[in-house]
């Protein structure tokens, strides 16, 4: 039977003493499973000369948190492995996901680790270290796909009016979550524009999206303002180090991924919405969902967002079609139940 990480006796780490028990791969609880453990909190293994090779490579040609999911599943395997992952065999991996599945991974979690073995061996197989892609034939779980939830256009507009303060940060907040909603950004894209990514004669934005790709976003009327208030009145407070993020936190640094979440969570309390719902790719879905619903065409939404696969996009008109059907039911006379 194959463990994870099977090392006994005591380790020093903060001071303390840590006694390492052996994991079991074969524990019936899926919170308790080795499986289902944090990257983090397992004993890291031996260095794989062929995965290190395989994810500089990588590195090349997909974003940095694409790199570091591939490695910490890969990672996983060689530890369940315990020897380099390249010498696995089809029975082995068919035996591993079965236990992934055993320890309660949700198809998407399975999906993506099997994605990343895949990607391992078609790159083994082009070095000609194998001839045969030993994941190829494995059976995948099934994902059900679900709608993105997306806020309807009143409560889109409740939570830009809630940031209508005349502060520094009051002003920011304004711009950011316009250019949010008004441009459907990313949230690693928003704060990772510059000060000059921003033209607002243009009404456009530059902004780098996956795979370092730069796209340019048309904003509107009521964002290009938001956003002259801002660098007008609100960044010279902030940007006491000068620095060239557009946006900036209150000691003048770039504002985080983080930060942009408790904004926007302060905003929806403010705003009368449930914090824990709000949050940036909410109005990336808003932003694609409103712009289809009044007339925009696919391919044009699909550029906005910067999906590389036109079926992403298409993902949205699912949504616009089950909100046009809701509003029939609710608004027409003959489609209404009659009640007694």
């Amino acid at each position: 039977m194959h463990r994870f990480t099977v090392q006994g006796g005591k380790q020093r780490k903060n001071g303390r003493d840590l006694v390492r028990m052996p994991l079991r791969a074969n524990r019936a609880k899926a919170g308790d499973s080795a499986l289902a453990t944090k990257p983090a909190s397992v004993e890291p293994s031996a260095v794989d000369p062929e995965v290190e090779g395989f994810l500089a490579l990588l590195a090349t040609r997909r974003a940095p948190k694409t790199v570091d999911a591939y490695r910490r599943d890969l990672a996983a395997l060689g530890a369940w492995l315990d020897r380099p992952v390249g010498r696995i065999t089809t029975e082995q991996l068919e035996q591993y996901l079965a236990e992934l599945r055993a320890a309660g991974l949700s198809p998407s979690t399975i999906s993506r680790r099997v994605a990343a073995i895949r990607s391992f061996f078609r790159h083994q197989v082009l070095l000609g270290a194998r001839t045969d892609n030993p994941a190829a034939e494995l059976d995948l779980p099934r994902r059900r796909r679900t709608l993105p939830r997306t806020l309807s256009p009143a409560e889109a507009e409740r939570l830009v009016e809630a940031a209508n303060g005349t502060t520094p940060r009051a002003l920011r907040d304004r711009a950011l979550v316009e250019l949010l909603y008004g441009a459907g950004l990313r949230v690693s894209e928003a704060v990772n524009l510059q000060k000059s990514s921003v033209d607002l004669d243009a009404r456009i934005v530059r902004c780098i999206g996956k795979g370092s790709k730069e796209r340019i976003v048309p904003i509107g009327r009521q964002a290009a303002q938001a956003l002259r208030r801002y660098l007008g009145r609100g960044r010279p407070f902030l940007d006491v180090r000068h620095r060239p993020e557009l946006f900036l936190n209150a000691k003048g640094g770039g504002l985080t991924r983080a930060g942009a979440f408790l904004i926007l969570r302060k905003l929806a309390a403010k705003a009368g919405l449930e914090p824990g719902r709000v949050h940036p790719h909410l109005l990336r879905h808003s932003f694609a969902t409103h712009l289809l619903e009044g007339g925009a065409d696919l391919r044009s939404v699909q550029e906005m967002l910067g999906h590389a696969d036109l079926a992403t996009t298409e993902l949205y008109t699912h949504i616009s079609d089950r909100r046009r059907r809701e509003l029939y039911f609710q608004a027409h006379p003959h489609a209404r139940r009659k009640t007694k």
